[in-house]
């Protein structure tokens, strides 16, 4: 039976198939999550992102896990928000969809994801929350090996939020 949880902690630590990186475009790390999985994997992550060239918002990349505990990072660079008039929903849920269709492709069974566009990229923390939790939900029913997504939080604001999007 597939399942989505809700914990509180550090996504560089979670053991999984497939840790997903809230990236930016360029893919070469960033701040925030994207520095902390940069930083955690080691260097050969740059040099496995360069080789992308970029990813559009929406879309997802993988590479392998390097120093993390994951066989793989699925990266995603989510919608910068504009006021919520130019699309972001769909790419947010863009965000989710492409990262947990390259997990399946990949044979990933567990996959962690961070709260993808909330911190410096200014999306409403509820709204992505409800993207991510629905976008996840009917997403399990048609994967063929992922069958446990975790929401990784950092916070107790941020953990609220995914856990109130549950049921």
């Amino acid at each position: 039976m597939p399942q989505i949880s809700v914990i509180k902690g550090d996504i560089t630590k979670v053991k999984v198939d497939a840790v997903v990186n809230a990236a930016n475009t360029t893919l070469m790390g960033g701040g925030g999550v994207d520095g902390a999985i940069h930083r955690a994997a080691g260097p050969a992550l740059y040099n496995a992102c360069e080789k992308f060239h970029g990813c559009p918002t929406g879309e997802a990349r993988i590479t392998g896990g390097f120093n993390l505990p994951a066989k793989f990072i699925i990266h995603t660079p989510g919608p910068v928000w504009h006021g919520g008039d130019n699309g972001e929903d769909q790419l947010l849920a863009n965000s989710y969809r492409n990262s947990l269709q390259l997990a399946d492709q990949h044979l990933c069974r567990t996959v962690a994801f961070p709260s993808i566009s909330t911190g410096v990229y200014a999306f409403p923390l509820q709204r992505a929350a409800k993207i991510a939790i629905t976008t996840i939900k009917n997403f399990l029913p048609t994967a063929n090996f992922v069958d446990q997504v975790t929401m990784v939080c950092f916070d107790d604001r941020t953990f609220a939020a995914y856990q109130s999007q549950l049921y």
